[in-house]
């Protein structure tokens, strides 16, 4: 049966401008950085889980036709190309000062909710990211009305 999780992708418009934004700004580790030919395998890292893999991967062959890798450039470039990561910390509003001072853009700021403190930005290609700080005592989930009248 499977056991875990080692790997997931998030598509990226240039893999040189991934690398410098997820590795020089995020402060991420390079995995993998290998030329298969057909393709780049990039993959990197929260420095303190190395064994889950982010791949920023261009879309395109084996896994796209020219048609759909058009497709799917459009939705990136939109933000909507489905995904997205949620980063842990046990700071959030101290990592998002860091990272609001290496030029990353925030599209939401650091926000008390339910399940913790957390912020949200995108990469230079659009996938959302978030960032979260789990509450200090157990989560406790809100009915779906008073959700609805957070909104």
């Amino acid at each position: 049966m499977l056991n875990r999780i080692t790997h997931t992708f998030v598509h990226v418009l240039d893999q040189d401008e991934a690398l410098d934004f997820y590795v020089g700004k995020l402060g991420m580790v390079v995995q993998n950085d290998v030329d298969l030919g057909f393709m780049r395998w990039l993959t990197v890292s929260p420095p303190e889980q190395p064994d889950l893999e982010l791949g920023l991967m261009l879309p395109g062959p084996p896994a796209y036709d020219d048609g759909t890798v058009e497709e799917i450039r459009e939705l990136v470039s939109k933000g909507a190309a489905g995904g997205g990561v949620i980063f842990e910390t046990d700071d959030c509003r101290g990592t998002y000062e860091k990272l609001l001072a290496a030029g990353v853009e925030f599209t939401e700021e650091p926000t008390e909710r339910f399940y913790g403190t957390d912020c949200a930005f995108r990469d230079p290609f659009g996938n959302p990211i978030r960032i979260t700080q789990p509450p200090a005592g157990p989560i406790v989930i809100p009915s779906a009305d008073e959700l609805q009248s957070q909104v």
